[in-house]
């Protein structure tokens, strides 16, 4: 069986058995080291970190490490679990979208450090449907489609920033597209299940806060790990 790479992070998979099962190993690769929980049939990282006291913020996570050592040890198939803000009010908390394009005017990161390549980013569709199919079969609903704004972080977004996205896309967040980027160049197939944990700043009335947000990534928690335990029995 060919290992499946998932990224997410501990306050989702801290109950899963995908996490509670793993070896973890650490793999060296030319972009520096990165930390894989190995199952039978899953590649795990984390890509916060492993330590609640030392928590890696977006904008500091080496995202080619973390794709790079997947990529060394076969992985092939990758489903990134990123949390989420809606941009819309018909879009509320407890949703899982799987997004189908996404937004990224920040300079993301790349493999690339010689020469120009150009590549046309995506999310893989194989993957997408893949994942529409595992929800299908547990009965969890999803957003089929969705464009995700990706912000670089560490702060959440001023409202007129949100009153401008919510033109453009649907959710928010700070991590989904550097992966699908670094993954699309490295020739890996790539694809995201959101959880939207919350109305961005300026959405409602009432204001928003970092513990609102973990708490809304907890409550998602137990519908993406009852995803994923689908999505890998996935033909």
């Amino acid at each position: 069986m060919n290992l499946i790479g998932i990224i997410s992070t501990t306050h989702v998979m801290a109950k899963s058995e995908l996490l509670k099962k793993a070896k973890p190993k650490k793999i060296q690769t030319e972009f520096g080291p990165a930390t894989i929980y190995l199952t039978e049939s899953t590649a795990l990282i984390l890509r916060h970190g492993n330590d609640p006291d030392h928590h890696i913020l977006p904008h500091m996570i080496n995202y080619r490490a973390n794709l790079g050592a997947l990529q060394k040890i076969g992985v092939t198939e990758i489903v990134g679990v990123n949390s989420s803000g809606s941009l819309k009010k018909d879009l509320p908390p407890g949703v899982i979208v799987i997004p189908d394009d996404f937004i990224a005017f920040t300079a993301p990161p790349t493999v690339f450090r010689d020469s120009a390549t150009h590549i046309t980013p995506d999310l893989n569709e194989e993957v997408r449907r893949k994942l529409i199919k595992a929800a299908q079969s547990c009965s969890i609903p999803v957003r089929e489609k969705a464009t995700y704004w990706q912000t670089p972080g560490p702060r959440l977004e001023t409202k007129a920033e949100i009153k401008m996205m919510s033109t453009f896309a649907d959710i928010v967040g700070m991590t989904m597209a550097s992966e699908a980027i670094i993954a699309r160049e490295l020739g890996l197939r790539y694809a995201s299940a959101c959880s939207v944990d919350n109305f961005c700043h300026g959405i409602l009335d009432e204001p928003l806060s970092m513990e609102k947000i973990l708490a809304g990534t907890r409550k998602n928690a137990a519908l993406i790990r009852k995803l994923l335990q689908y999505f890998i029995k996935e033909p």
